[in-house]
């Protein structure tokens, strides 16, 4: 399926499932709508004393062995201090609480009960200096989404001016690029709109193959479904930037217009929505997954049409015309 494929089933995944993804995609908005409508933060008591009893009960069972006993971190990272906090941003609580009760304990996902969760959640505030409060924190997402993170001091520049980040001129074109990075992870999350990836793989039987996800069948025996899905979502995201290296070029021998605003803009929207599309893998919902693909086949087709597929003058582009490469990455009219 080509990647035009892919995307116009993403458009129609999001028309049809409107109503059924209604609930799903309240996790899949937190960072966007939410961001600066928390009512309250961390700070201000949103637990008890006994609550955070409790979750220390469950945290020893449940948790510490690979994130500590003291919750500094072991097999898995810290859950408490800058390393932790750092991570939390500007998520709601209720982000948080997602993620441990859908992705925790690693090797028995999906099994702790909301009351759980936000006990959990309860000794993890305490551990991390956060005041208790009169009334329990509840797990009703809406209350939870409610709750906010203070906000952090911005880090401090490097002071020495003998320290020097060594940078690497880019190996490959941005095609290259794209396909080595962009496509196959895109087309791995659009794979989630016909695949749920909680389900187990099925085994080859005489002369039938295993089924997977497509391009990854080698893989899919190494790391779960959802992780796949997280891992191409963090992949999307981090190697965003990538695309505003100075010096990177196209496939044409043309310098990328990197400094470009519309680039820029492009740019910082597919990191939008790959941070998105991870947010909604980590609540485990397939149809969060499937209507995110919509925002993410949006964000890729926003930016081919202005820097890929351009259309020449007095003529319409045929993406598959060779001669069509000579008029990417070109700034828009």
């Amino acid at each position: 399926m080509t990647v035009r494929q892919r995307w116009a089933g993403a458009k129609w995944g999001r028309r049809a499932a409107g109503a059924m993804l209604a609930a799903a995609t309240v996790a899949v908005a937190w960072p966007a709508s939410l961001h600066g409508q928390a009512s309250r933060t961390v700070q201000d008591g949103v637990f008890t004393e006994a609550q955070a009893a409790r979750g220390q009960a469950i945290y020893a069972k449940q948790c510490a062995s690979c994130h500590g006993a003291d919750l500094k971190g072991a097999q898995a990272p810290p859950l408490v201090g800058d390393p932790f906090l750092a991570g939390r941003g500007a998520q709601p609580l209720a982000s948080l609480a997602s993620k441990i009760r859908n992705t925790m304990p690693a090797d028995a996902q999906g099994q702790l009960t909301a009351a759980q969760t936000v006990d959990l959640l309860s000794h993890l505030l305490k551990a991390g200096g956060f005041p208790a409060g009169r009334t329990e924190l509840v797990s009703d997402e809406k209350a939870l989404a409610a709750i906010g993170w203070p906000q952090r001091p911005a880090a401090r520049a490097a002071t020495s001016g003998t320290t020097q980040v060594k940078t690497y001129p880019p190996l490959g074109n941005m095609a290259q690029l794209m396909r080595g990075i962009f496509f196959p992870n895109s087309n791995l999350i659009f794979t989630v709109q016909t695949r749920d990836p909680a389900e187990p793989v099925k085994a080859a039987t005489g002369d039938t193959p295993a089924t997977g996800f497509s391009f990854v069948d080698w893989g899919a025996g190494i790391y779960g479904g959802w992780q796949l899905v997280d891992n191409a979502a963090i992949a999307l995201a981090d190697a965003s930037p990538l695309m505003l290296v100075p010096g990177t070029r196209c496939e044409n021998g043309r310098l990328a217009p990197v400094t470009d605003a519309d680039w820029i803009k492009f740019t910082e929207d597919l990191i939008a929505v790959s941070r998105k599309t991870f947010q909604a893998s980590q609540a485990r919902s397939q149809d969060a997954v499937s209507e995110a693909t919509g925002d993410l086949s949006d964000a890729c087709a926003a930016c081919h049409r202005a820097y890929r597929d351009v259309q020449p003058i007095g003529a319409t582009p045929d993406p598959n015309d060779p001669s069509n490469k000579a008029s990417r990455c070109r700034p828009r009219r």
